[in-house]
C-alpha cells in the first residue's frame, strides 16, 4: 500500500486548495484566449495568451497524474508518470499533425526543442538553483549514465533519417526515394517504441532502485505525503485539464503561422522555443523545487526522463498517427542541420556534467549558456523559401 494520507481525511478540507497556487491564477487565461478566437482578434494575441493559458493546465495535469500515482502504488504509479510525464507536448504535436504537412516542421521542431530544453534548460535551471543553495549536490551516475546512453541511441535514430535525407534526397530526388524516407522513419519509429517499452521494464521494475533516489532509501518514521486529491477528484482533475490542453492547442496552432509572421519569427524557432517551453513549464518548476531541497537525483532524473519520453514514446506516436491521419504523406524524421547539431551538443554536454555524479551552480551556468547560444541561433534562421 502506498505511504500517503487520504486528502478528505483532513480537517477543513477542500478539492479547490492546490489551486490557490499563483501559477494556477494563470487559468484565467484559458476563458480569455477563446473569448480572443470567438470575437476574432489578431493571432499574434490568441497565440499568446494559449500559450500562457497551457501552462497551468499542464501543471494541473502533472499535479493529477502524481497524486494517481501515490494511490495506485508504486508499480502502476510509475507507469502513470512515465505516460503522462509529457502529454502536454504531445497533444500540442497532435493539434499540429492534424493540420496536415505544412505544419510538420514546426511538430518536428518542438521535438527536438523539448529534448533540448529539458537537458539544457530544466537541467540548468536545477542545477543553478540548487548549486546556490547547495555547495555540492550529488546523483547515482548510472542511473544518469543509462538515461544519457539511451538519449545517445535516440538520437542516433533521429540522425539517420536526416542523413539519408540530405545525402540521397536533398539535390534531385528520385521518385522512390521520399517513400523510402517515409518507410525508414516508420521503422526507426517502432525500433524506438519497443526501446521504451524495455527501459520502463528496467526503470520500473528490473533495476527500480537506482531511480529512487537516496531520499526513498532513508524514509522517515511516521512521514506521511498529504494528497491534493483523492482518486475520483484526481481522474476529473485530469480529464478537464487534458481536454482544456486539447482546445488550447487548437487555438494555439490555428494562430501560429499569422503570429510568427507579424513577429518575425521562423517556425522552427517556434517549435524548437516557444512551443517546447510552453509544454515543458510545469516540469521546469518541478525540477527546480527538488533542486532547492537537495533532491538532486530527482532533479536529475525529471530531466533527463522527459528528453526520454520525447525521443523514445512521442516520437513514434506521432509517426504512427501521422500515418492515420495523412497516408499519403505521413511524417518522416528528417530534421534541419541546426537541429542535429544542437541536439547532438546538447547529449555531449550532458553526458560531461552527468560522468562525475556530482554539480555546482556554476554546471548550471554553462548548461544555461549553450541553451542562450542555440535560442539566438534558431532565432536569426532565415525563414524558409515560399
Amino acid at each position: 500500500m502506498p505511504n500517503s494520507s487520504s486528502p478528505s481525511d483532513v480537517p477543513g478540507y477542500s478539492p479547490f486548495r492546490p489551486l490557490r497556487k499563483p501559477l494556477f491564477w494563470l487559468l484565467a487565461a484559458a476563458p480569455l484566449a477563446v473569448i480572443l478566437k470567438v470575437t476574432h482578434a489578431p493571432d499574434v494575441w490568441i497565440f499568446a495568451v494559449s500559450c500562457v493559458a497551457i501552462v497551468p493546465l499542464a501543471g494541473l495535469m502533472g499535479q493529477a497524474t502524481e497524486n494517481l500515482a501515490e494511490t495506485f502504488g508504486a508499480g502502476i504509479g510509475g507507469l502513470l508518470n512515465a505516460t503522462f510525464g509529457n502529454a502536454a507536448e504531445l497533444i500540442i504535436a497532435l493539434m499540429a499533425l492534424r493540420q496536415g504537412p505544412p505544419m510538420y516542421d514546426l511538430v518536428k521542431a518542438s521535438l527536438t526543442g523539448s529534448i533540448i530544453g529539458n537537458i539544457l534548460l530544466v537541467l540548468g535551471l536545477s542545477i543553478l538553483a540548487g548549486g546556490l543553495r547547495h555547495t555540492r549536490q550529488v546523483f547515482n551516475r548510472t542511473a544518469a549514465s543509462m538515461g544519457t546512453t539511451l538519449l545517445g541511441i535516440a538520437s542516433v535514430a533521429l540522425l539517420v533519417p536526416s542523413v539519408f535525407f540530405y545525402i540521397l534526397m536533398r539535390s534531385q530526388p528520385a521518385p522512390g526515394e521520399q517513400h523510402a524516407l517515409e518507410s525508414l522513419s516508420e521503422e526507426i519509429a517502432g525500433v524506438l517504441g519497443v526501446v521504451y517499452l524495455l527501459s520502463l521494464v528496467f526503470t520500473l521494475r528490473t533495476h527500480r532502485h537506482l531511480f529512487a533516489g537516496p531520499e526513498a532509501e532513508r524514509p522517515t518514521l511516521g512521514e506521511h505525503r498529504q494528497l491534493e486529491w483523492n482518486r475520483r477528484t484526481a481522474v476529473v482533475v485530469l480529464g478537464v485539464a487534458t481536454a482544456g490542453i486539447a482546445l488550447l492547442s487548437e487555438l494555439l496552432v490555428g494562430s501560429v503561422e499569422n503570429a510568427a509572421d507579424t513577429l518575425g519569427l521562423n517556425p522552427v524557432f517556434v517549435g524548437v522555443i516557444v512551443v517546447a517551453v510552453i509544454g515543458n513549464a510545469a516540469e521546469h518548476s518541478t525540477a527546480v523545487v527538488v533542486a532547492l531541497k537537495d533532491k538532486m537525483d530527482l532533479a536529475v532524473n525529471i530531466a533527463v526522463g522527459s528528453s526520454l519520453q520525447i525521443a523514445l514514446l512521442v516520437v513514434p506516436v506521432l509517426v504512427f498517427a501521422s500515418m492515420a491521419m495523412h497516408p499519403r504523406q505521413p511524417l518522416d524524421l528528417h530534421f534541419t542541420e541546426m537541429e542535429l547539431v544542437s541536439l547532438l551538443s546538447a547529449l555531449g554536454i550532458l553526458a560531461l556534467v552527468s560522468v562525475d555524479g556530482e554539480t555546482h551552480w556554476m554546471e548550471g551556468v554553462m548548461l544555461l549558456a549553450a541553451y542562450g547560444i542555440f535560442a539566438l541561433a534558431f532565432y536569426h534562421l532565415p525563414a524558409p523559401a515560399g
